[in-house]
């Protein structure tokens, strides 16, 4: 276990504070383009890493992940997202130069124009052919693992599935 002792400035009593990674959420915004392919939602970051990822960032004390992401995507994109539901959880130590964090990936569906905001430059609309690079953090793998089960794991789809057994 990682940590440091701290000591009491009043009376001088050591206790041991633990390092545990951060939680974050990172957030896949799928949109419909006019060619009725599935696209996703990006923003380039204003902050070191400065590249291409999915929305995202810390869940604040006393927030869920769900609210994390809800708030998130309004902050880099300025869309409220509908839909949403975990897609997975990546937690390799290396994921994140700035400290280890575990981040949750939600998918979810927006409606509208994304503008940047927060602690995005600008936004960009991608599909699987012409994502940009490079992606910051582990987000090309994010985005390899999404687009290879895409339409494999939603909700809707296993409702489907249960109702036609």
């Amino acid at each position: 276990m990682r940590g440091k002792t701290i000591f009491c400035p009043q009376c001088g009593s050591g206790v041991f504070k633990y390092e545990s990674p951060v939680p974050t959420v990172d957030i896949i915004i799928e949109v419909e383009s006019e060619a009725e392919q599935r696209r996703i939602i990006l923003i380039y970051r204003k902050n070191q890493p400065r590249a291409w990822a999915l929305p995202g960032g810390f869940v604040d004390y006393g927030e869920t992940l769900e609210q994390a992401a809800a708030r998130e995507a309004r902050e880099e994109t300025g869309l409220e997202i509908e839909s949403a539901y975990q897609f997975h959880t990546y937690s390799d130590p290396q994921r994140d130069p700035r400290r280890h964090t575990i981040s949750t990936v939600f998918i979810a569906r927006a409606r509208g124009n994304p503008r940047a905001g927060d602690d995005a430059e600008r936004t960009g609309i991608f599909g699987e052919e012409n994502l940009p690079s490079p992606l910051a953090f582990d987000h090309e793998k994010i985005l390899k693992d999404y687009f290879s089960t895409k339409g494999k794991c939603s909700p809707q789809r296993s409702r489907r599935k249960k109702k036609n057994q």
